[in-house]
């Protein structure tokens, strides 16, 4: 985990210790945005940490549920100064996908599935940049290089000191015949890969063609597991305009589900890393 303050997981924790303060008194999201004359949403994203949260929020909430301790009151007001803190990508601008970003960065394991392209944590610099003016045409330069940098620096989950306790990814045999790049490209960033594979802490497996119809056809998302208990998993799907997180106990098993039958649908990781080196191959001719 971070040694630095990450703002994106305090958000989380004071969202979840003041929906668990509301629901010791009884009462619902509407009946709190009632009280404080703000909108049910605000509520929401205020208890699921997608919205940040100011120290008044707090300290008109803790009016509502009669919060007395003033430990408590303080405690909460700290974790409401540090969750509006900037993280490391907000030096780059805006990024669509910072709670993304933000989970990422303390998560201790990931699983994933992709059926597109390699996994942004795996890919190489000429990877990354056709990946991103390829999915995004209406980007200028600038705007790739910053996508391109904040996904590199992403990587010090998989390069730096703190790394991923574990990383095991799926991916369709599409991601390894699509020449995003070109066939060079294609051939470093196979290559890496198959590097990438050998530490003990990263499992790649393909589903091949031939295996035909599988539950991963529906769509990719990830599952982020975290070091304190206090943290729920978490499934994550990116999207166009926006992204969508799953925390719910059911969600959370329903797709931890799914992901064990696409391990077992995969290829394993010694018959993966064949299948690679053999597309790896092809591309270098």
């Amino acid at each position: 985990m971070s040694a630095n303050i990450n703002p994106t997981v305090r958000r989380r924790r004071l969202g979840a210790e003041l929906r668990r303060l509301r629901e010791l008194k009884g009462m619902t999201a509407e009946e709190v945005a009632g009280r404080l004359m703000v909108s049910q949403s605000k509520i929401s994203r205020l208890e699921n940490g997608r919205r940040s949260i100011s120290q008044r929020d707090v300290r008109d909430l803790c009016e509502v549920y009669e919060v007395a301790d003033e430990r408590v009151r303080a405690g909460l007001m700290e974790m409401a100064r540090e969750s509006r803190q900037r993280g490391w990508w907000h030096e780059f601008g805006d990024i669509p996908y910072s709670v993304y970003i933000g989970l990422e960065a303390e998560a201790s394991s990931i699983r994933a599935y992709e059926s597109s392209f390699v996994p942004g944590l795996l890919q190489t610099r000429a990877y990354a940049e056709a990946v991103v003016e390829g999915t995004s045409p209406d980007y200028d330069a600038g705007a790739v290089k910053r996508r391109v940098d904040v996904r590199l620096k992403r990587q010090s989950r998989i390069f730096g000191e703190d790394q991923l306790g574990s990383l095991w990814v799926v991916i369709d045999e599409a991601v390894l015949r699509r020449q995003v790049g070109g066939p060079a490209v294609m051939a470093d960033q196979l290559y890496q890969l198959l590097d990438l594979g050998e530490r003990p802490n990263i499992n790649l497996q393909v589903i091949s063609f031939e295996h035909g119809a599988h539950p991963g056809m529906t769509g990719t998302f990830s599952l982020m597991e975290f070091p304190e208990s206090a943290d729920s998993t978490v499934v994550y799907f990116e999207g166009v305009t926006s992204d969508l997180y799953l925390e719910k106990e059911a969600d959370v098993r329903r797709y931890t589900n799914l992901y064990d039958h696409l391990r077992a649908a995969a290829l394993s990781v010694a018959d993966s890393r064949s299948l690679i080196h053999t597309y790896a191959e092809g591309f270098k001719r």
